[in-house]
């Protein structure tokens, strides 16, 4: 009887054991990003993102996870094998749960970490600045301004919006952070067509250049405003004050009201 009971105890444990196994050895290939078991699903893979990827840094293989799609269901211009993906670096802030997109990534070519941020039919430009050209060190990259131009023709100063929704790529060295607080740069790193560059660069040896941060949500184009200050030592001329008329009033004489009885009657009173 004893040794029935501990053979049985014996065969269940062994049982118990090789269940466990089992379903740890099917958990952990499900938590594998390159997992492509067609056992328990049909389709086609899609690499999406396990995590936030924030923009700038290089993918590396924790960052990404396979899910099978139904081949109608497949986004466009995505990816189906994570070994692809490795390696190259968003062009702006991927969430957890995206699936990742050939638009919106760039190839990571050694010593070119910036480079591969840029638009292929854009350049980087970079600027000078200071507390006040640099918005007070609220600028950040991936954010997107307006370039005024100021420059003195005789004795006036005239003002001029001459870009408009210009991308930063890098403040200083920098082109992504995780911080928010403001930091004073000494420099801005913009991304421009090859006609923008030769405008901006125009613009900034006939004068000085400011830059204006933009709302993300702003979308419709600003019209160009030019503003021209008054010229150089010229007094300004106040306005010269209108003498208002005086107006005529109209003012009874002095009069008393006599009452007798039920009968009244006014009277002047001499003067």
């Amino acid at each position: 009887m004893f040794k029935g009971r501990t053979f049985l105890l014996l065969v269940l444990s062994v049982l118990l054991a090789a269940g466990a196994a089992i379903y740890t050895n099917t958990w952990l290939k499900q938590q594998m990003p390159g997992s492509t078991d067609r056992a328990a699903t049909e389709g086609t893979p899609v690499v999406y993102a396990a995590m936030d990827i924030p923009y700038g840094q290089p993918i590396e293989q924790r960052h990404l996870k396979i899910k099978w799609m139904p081949d109608d269901l497949v986004p466009a211009s995505s990816f189906t094998d994570p070994m692809i993906v490795e390696g190259m670096i968003p062009i702006q802030d991927i969430l957890a749960g995206d699936a990742l997109r050939q638009e919106r990534l760039s190839e990571l070519k050694e010593g070119a970490t910036l480079a591969a941020l840029i638009d292929p039919e854009k350049r980087a430009f970079t600027v000078r600045v200071n507390d006040v050209v640099g918005v007070a060190g609220f600028l950040l990259p991936g954010n997107h301004v307006d370039i005024i131009a100021t420059k003195t023709q005789g004795d006036n100063v005239k003002a001029k919006t001459v870009l408009k929704d210009i991308k930063v790529l890098a403040v200083d060295q920098k082109a992504r952070t995780d911080k928010n607080d403001p930091v004073v740069v000494r420099a801005v790193t913009l991304e421009l067509t090859p006609k923008e560059s030769e405008e901006l660069a125009m613009a900034r040896e006939e004068g000085r250049i400011q830059l204006t941060l933009r709302n993300p949500l702003s979308e419709e184009a600003l019209t160009p405003v030019v503003a021209e200050a008054l010229p150089v030592g010229e007094p300004v001329v106040a306005p010269v004050p209108v003498k208002r008329q005086p107006s005529r009033s109209y003012s009874a004489p002095p009069s008393v009201i006599v009452i007798k009885g039920v009968n009244w009657e006014r009277k002047r009173v001499p003067m």
